[in-house]
């Protein structure tokens, strides 16, 4: 994240959000580590509140929501938490940089599926195998008189 003149943080090219809006918290991380885990505040949360982030449209915005998944609150937070580091700094340079990998994931709009047809060739060769699976088995049935 880059620091813009007006002290905002620029997430992506014209996506903008003021420090002062997110809402930074310290937890104690979880998993093995014995009483360094149990004595030190080293996880970071961060809620992000959708109205906060400017720049984005209304798709952008829909598909931000829905790569957040469960992460995203009622309330209209994005919570991200980051643990992976002994030190409470490194965990929230990784969620910072994590919250700008969500931002741009969400900027980049899907292509629509164009819908193909298949070949001329592919459809007379899908035919030819047709036919020729159906004269083997017309070639396998008894003859009609031949009977038992």
């Amino acid at each position: 994240m880059e620091l813009r003149r007006d002290g905002r943080w620029e997430l992506a090219p014209g996506v903008s959000i003021a420090p002062g809006s997110l809402r930074w918290q310290a937890t104690a991380s979880s998993g093995p580590g014995g009483q360094h885990v149990n004595t030190t505040m080293s996880a970071v949360l961060v809620h992000i509140p959708l109205y906060a982030i400017h720049g984005l449209d209304e798709g952008a915005r829909q598909r931000l929501i829905r790569l957040a998944g469960r992460r995203y609150t009622q309330e209209g937070d994005i919570v991200l938490r980051a643990d992976e580091y002994r030190e409470q700094p490194r965990n929230r340079l990784a969620l910072e940089a994590r919250i700008v990998a969500l931002i741009r994931q969400a900027l980049v709009v899907p292509r629509k599926r164009k819908p193909t047809k298949p070949s001329r060739g592919a459809v007379e060769r899908r035919l030819d195998a047709k036919r020729q699976t159906a004269q083997r088995k017309q070639r396998r049935r008894l003859n009609p008189g031949d009977g038992e």
